[in-house]
């Protein structure tokens, strides 16, 4: 939970580095990240009272009092598609980083990696995409950048 928080706070730090838009709009750049933020950053509240009080999940609470296996992979998956995001973001555009780091992300939690998590991935990044840059104008970049 600690972590989290930590992250949470990253987090609201970059929200607050987001320039304002140039353009009279409804709903600004800053809107859907402060409130995604806002929400992350409640919800590991609530989880680090919870772990105060001893009422968060944990491995105490099963049987065998053994964590899930893999958890080291689990992270680098986790932190690595994260990192790989924000590498290739700008060389390649949104969509195929997106997707990169959807399926990694899909992965630390078990997914398998065929066709179906990729098609999945790159799904929710296209809509994604279509959503906050094409509809309500938040420069993601581009859908694909050419190298040409």
């Amino acid at each position: 939970s600690g972590l989290l928080l930590a992250l949470c706070a990253i987090g609201i730090w970059q929200v607050t580095v987001i320039p304002e838009s140039t353009m009279y709009s409804e709903v600004g750049p800053i809107l859907a990240p402060s409130v995604v933020i806002g929400v992350l950053t409640i919800l590991g509240i609530i989880y680090l009272l919870s772990s105060v009080k001893g009422e968060s999940p944990d491995c105490i609470n099963t049987d065998d009092e053994k964590p899930e296996p893999n958890g080291n992979s689990r992270i680098i998956y986790f932190l690595a598609s994260g990192l790989l995001f924000i590498v290739l973001i700008k060389p390649i555009g949104f969509i195929i980083p997106a997707t990169l780091c959807g399926v990694g992300i899909a992965k630390a939690f078990d997914a398998p990696l065929n066709a179906k998590t990729f098609f999945i991935c790159g799904s929710i990044s296209l809509i994604f995409w279509g959503l906050f840059s094409a509809l309500l104008g938040v420069d993601l970049g581009p859908m694909v950048k050419l190298p040409f």
